[in-house]
């Protein structure tokens, strides 16, 4: 697309250097400065140490199943109509790439309010039809009615407020626009209590601090996987813990303290794991029905619509 077309898509003056522009990299509210920043530091450490095959593989392939789509093939088939798309929250752009390489019909963004935005832009500045923004999701320059479809994956739930954001974003839909949206899931009271608690107290951790405390979380992973044990847990209602076979690991995780390790993945792409989770000051959980309601009072219909352990996924219309 010429930059005279680009501009079109905007509400405002945005002037792209190659395949990126800066709209707006500072935020007014103090905890969306700080999760900005503990992104920035997450992505462009990430970036240094060179994400592997592995970990995007893992991605994608949890993209194909939180929203349906079952196979890259049917994901590329979905995407045969959507002429403007836009991924919500980019981070190093993996997605958005993905996107613009099975939909070359397309013109895709990525946008991001972190310094992930440039970092991906340069990643990916081979790639045609895709442009970065590093600009905030829930404030973004698009005109209304400007995307076929909007990915806003694992992220809304770090911005301000995010019922707001998704507001936005759902303004920002064409006719038949859809919007395929992430949000973190609530979980045992347990940890629950023990996430909003170290939340708080990780806030004034400097960025060592930081990693140094999410390494330690990967090894408490990595040793409970290795463990190799599974016990069968008895249904506990009041602490929101459910009964079941559980490996020790998992058991831990999803109830007590979040300990990513995935064996396939490098330590840092671990660590990063544990960081993104206890480093932003911003990261709501929801239940499944505060979910289903944003989509009803912004005025969308649900036609895809999944819960699990850790999210809530959905794909919504006008």
């Amino acid at each position: 697309m010429e930059p005279k077309q680009l501009e079109t898509l905007f509400n405002k003056p945005v002037v792209f250097q190659g395949n990126y522009a800066l709209v707006n990299d500072s935020s007014l509210f103090e905890n969306q400065k700080q999760t900005n920043d503990s992104f920035s530091e997450k992505w462009v450490k990430l970036d240094a140490e060179s994400s592997t095959s592995s970990f995007e593989k893992f991605q994608k392939e949890w993209v194909l199943q939180l929203y349906g789509f079952k196979s890259e093939d049917g994901f590329r088939e979905y995407l045969k109509d959507k002429n403007i798309i836009i991924d919500a929250g980019c981070g190093l752009g993996y997605k958005a790439a993905w996107m613009a390489e099975l939909a070359p019909h397309a013109v895709v963004f990525g946008a991001d309010f972190s310094e992930a935005a440039q970092v991906a832009a340069r990643r990916y500045s081979h790639i045609n039809n895709l442009y970065f923004v590093r600009a905030d999701i829930a404030d973004l320059p698009f005109t209304s009615g400007s995307f076929d479809f909007i990915l806003c994956d694992q992220v809304i739930h770090h911005t301000e407020v995010p019922k707001k954001t998704y507001f936005h974003l759902a303004h920002l839909l064409t006719g038949k626009g859809e919007l395929a949206c992430y949000v973190y899931a609530k979980k045992a009271l347990p940890r629950e209590l023990v996430d909003d608690y170290f939340r708080k107290a990780t806030h004034n951790f400097s960025h060592q601090e930081m990693w140094a405390f999410s390494d330690q979380l990967t090894e408490l992973g990595k040793r409970l996987t290795e463990l190799n044990v599974s016990f069968d847990c008895p249904d506990i209602p009041a602490l929101g813990i459910k009964g079941g076979t559980y490996d020790i690991q998992r058991f831990i995780y999803w109830n007590f303290l979040k300990c990513f390790y995935h064996p396939e993945w490098t330590k840092g792409e671990n660590d990063s794991c544990n960081f993104d989770w206890y480093s932003p000051s911003n990261a709501e959980r929801y239940s499944p029905q505060e979910f289903k309601e944003w989509s009803s009072e912004a005025g969308l219909k649900i036609n895809f619509f999944r819960s699990e352990e850790a999210a809530h996924t959905s794909i919504a219309c006008k």
